[in-house]
This record gives C-alpha cells, sequence and structure tokens, in this order.
C-alpha cells in the first residue's frame, strides 16, 4: 500500500461547474448505500484493519469521493474506468452511447473529486479488465466498489479481480444486480455466489454487499448500528442456507402531510338561517333546522 504521489498531481480543471457537496455530483449512489460505504469502512478503521480502497466504474466520482474520505494513513485509492476513452468491443461502446458517452470524461472526474480533496486517487483510464495483470497486489484490499460495465462477461471478470484483490473480510459492492436492464450483472453475481464461494451479507436496491472472508464477522459489522432506529428499513433473507440481510431507505414525502379532508355533507354545519331569503317557506326552514340537528 502507497500513498499517491500528490506531487504528480495537476491543477484542478477549470471551466467546469464545480459540486458544493457530494450530493450535487450526478449518479446514482443513493442514501442507503452511501450509509454502508460509510459505515463498513468506518468499522474496518475502528477494528484497525487496514487496506487499500478499489473502484472499478467511477462515472462522475459520487461514490469515489465518500471512498476518498476514507482513506486512512498509508492506504490507496485506485479508481478504474474509461471515461472518455473508447470501448473495447462493440457492446460495450453501444452501452456508453447510451448511457454515458455525453457527460462522462476525465476532466469532469477529476473536477468533482478535487472539489472534495486536495489530490486524486490513482486513476487507471482503460477497461477495468486491464487489472488483471496483478498491478492490484492480491490481498490488499478491503473494499472493493464494482460499477462498471453490464455486460455479463465484464462484471464476471470484474469479479474475479475483486476477489483477488481483498483481504481476509474484505468486502465487495456490486452495483445493479437486480436492475431489469442489467441481467447481465444478475447472472455474474449469482454465479459468484453458488460456484465461486462468494457469501452475500447484504442485499440494498441497487447493491449486493458480500465477501469471500467470514461472513459473519462482516455481518457484526453491519449489525452493530440501529438502522430501523433511524428509519431504515432492515429485514431478514436466507439464500442457499445463509443468512442475509436487506436494507432500504424510504425518503420522507417532500411537503408536510395533511389528514385526508371530510367528505363533503349534503348541508353544511354553520349555515345560517337568516341567509335565506325571505321567500322561503316554513316548510323548508323546518327542514334546514332538522337536518342541522341531524348532522
Amino acid at each position: 500500500m502507497s500513498a499517491p504521489d500528490t506531487a504528480a498531481v495537476p491543477p484542478a480543471p477549470t471551466g467546469l461547474p464545480v459540486p458544493a457537496t457530494p450530493d450535487d455530483v450526478p449518479g446514482w449512489f443513493f442514501r442507503a448505500d452511501q450509509e454502508v460505504f460509510a459505515h463498513l469502512l468506518d468499522r474496518q478503521s475502528a477494528a484497525g484493519t487496514t487496506g487499500d480502497l478499489l473502484e472499478l466504474g467511477a462515472y462522475l466520482g459520487r461514490s469515489a469521493i465518500l471512498l476518498g474520505s476514507h482513506l486512512r494513513d498509508g492506504e490507496t485509492l485506485t479508481v478504474c474506468d474509461l471515461f472518455d476513452l473508447d470501448a473495447p468491443d462493440d457492446e460495450n461502446s453501444a452501452e456508453m452511447d447510451m448511457s454515458y458517452r455525453q457527460t462522462l470524461t476525465r476532466r469532469a472526474f477529476e473536477t468533482n473529486y478535487r472539489a472534495f480533496h486536495p489530490a486524486l486517487p490513482v486513476i487507471v483510464q482503460a477497461p477495468t479488465s486491464v487489472l488483471a495483470d496483478g498491478r492490484i497486489p492480491a490481498g490488499s484490499c478491503r473494499f472493493v466498489h464494482v460499477d462498471a460495465s453490464h455486460l455479463y462477461e465484464h462484471v464476471a471478470g470484474d469479479i474475479l479481480v475483486a476477489r483477488d484483490a481483498l483481504a481476509k473480510n474484505g468486502v465487495v459492492a456490486l452495483d445493479d444486480y437486480r436492475a431489469p436492464h442489467t441481467p447481465g450483472v444478475a447472472a455474474a453475481v449469482w454465479e459468484a455466489v453458488f460456484t465461486l464461494d462468494l457469501r452475500p451479507v447484504l442485499l440494498t436496491p441497487e447493491k449486493f454487499y458480500g465477501t469471500w472472508g467470514d461472513p459473519d464477522a462482516v455481518r457484526a459489522d453491519l449489525l452493530a448500528r440501529d438502522w430501523r432506529g433511524e428509519g431504515f428499513r432492515l429485514d431478514e433473507e436466507r439464500l442457499a442456507g445463509q443468512l442475509c440481510h436487506r436494507l432500504a431507505w424510504d425518503e420522507p414525502p417532500s411537503g408536510p402531510s395533511r389528514p385526508p379532508a371530510p367528505a363533503r355533507r349534503s348541508l353544511p354545519r354553520r349555515v345560517a338561517l337568516d341567509v335565506l331569503p325571505p321567500f322561503a317557506t316554513r316548510s323548508v326552514r323546518r327542514a334546514l333546522r332538522a337536518a342541522r340537528r341531524a348532522a
């Protein structure tokens, strides 16, 4: 593990909007996962667990900014993404054209990251498959986030990179494991569970969290927090004989809630008899008095 060479970091790019908060950075990194990342990383640090952090697929930096906030002395965050390079194959290129091509640039990522950190992470601008060459030392990482291509072949390779990079009881977070438009991710994730001994620990609506180490140890860290008491939904599942939890956060309504208005009565309670026209018959007045008493 080695710290980035801050002397080699270029000055922050100019001409791009600078975010005031991490939530100003576009992306799909929502509250439940932000809290899980921070909680698990904090628990590792509190236990004295050291190790590098690795992110495969960074988009514009929303999750990388959080990961960078949890680096300790001697630890390195490595980010691997194509950014604005051409994809290595036609399918991946089509995927980028559909979702990222107009907005994803390395310059935008660097601008966003430098808004919150003095130095950039180690950036590998290349297909994530290049990390299979051993440049990430085996067992060097305590946390790996995989959120790059959604194609099965690529995700399966990224999972192998994560497995080799993680230290004992290290955690992998796999994005888009259940989205309808990413069946390739689901196939690769569950294949890893059933054939590569990846042990599930937590599922959120967006991410799968697992380990090749002791799932009970990671689960103990997860449950060291009163999630339900903070308004999260936390449930238990059994997957292939293994205990797993589900966590979700429901955003409260944007405005103050109001009780539903009562159904209107045929005659309002407060109609005054003296507002009736003078030509109203005595029978009409008697009927109105009776209706008011019934109301």
